[in-house]
């Protein structure tokens, strides 16, 4: 499947709260945080028409497993964790995580599972609260995006390219972050 671009659609940040709201009922208090991240979830920011969802848990466990599963989502076993970007010492299994796919007739939707304290948990807030507030990174960052999707065969190229840019954009955050004492956000929902 070819990726496609599309230019930043207002109508994003309502989609994500009308899911969050499905996902709170779903999980509870099981959900220690209900975020949006990704492109959709940075104002003027160009992306692929799917919304990334990130929901904080205490564990990767049945509850949370069950819970989606009966709501519909569809469980992607084949996906276990996050790329592990360079200069990182973490044992992969602190990048770990669930993906699923929302239920059929759902708009497109990638809902990342991750702990609460993981790596990979605090880079996805990291590199969207980054992009906010640096607007130049994140039309750069929108252009090199227009420019893979335009020449990549398959989103699993298009990623494959795409994350060594991810990984430099989340080494100017984190001197970011540690300039500015970089807290995490009240979660979205």
């Amino acid at each position: 499947m070819t990726v496609e671009i599309t230019p930043y659609k207002s109508e994003w940040k309502t989609e994500f709260e009308q899911i969050a709201a499905f996902l709170r009922q779903v999980l509870g208090d099981t959900a220690l945080r209900i975020d949006h991240i990704g492109s959709t979830a940075v104002p003027g920011l160009d992306a692929k028409d799917i919304l990334d969802i990130q929901v904080t848990v205490k564990a990767l466990d049945e509850t949370v497993m069950n819970a989606l599963t009966t709501a519909g989502f569809i469980h992607r076993a084949d996906v276990t964790g996050d790329h592990l970007p360079p200069g990182r010492d973490e044992d992969e299994a602190s990048w770990r995580k669930w993906l699923f796919k929302p239920p059929p007739g759902w708009r497109e939707v990638n809902l990342h599972v991750r702990l609460a304290g993981a790596p990979n948990q605090r880079y996805a807030l990291l590199f969207r609260e980054f992009l906010r507030s640096h607007p130049l990174f994140a039309q750069a960052y929108a252009r090199l995006k227009w420019g893979l999707a335009a020449h990549m065969p398959d989103r699993h190229t298009y990623s494959d390219v795409k994350d060594p840019a991810v990984d430099l954009i989340i080494l100017a955050a984190e001197e970011w972050a540690a300039q500015t004492g970089w807290q995490l956000p009240p979660p979205d929902a």
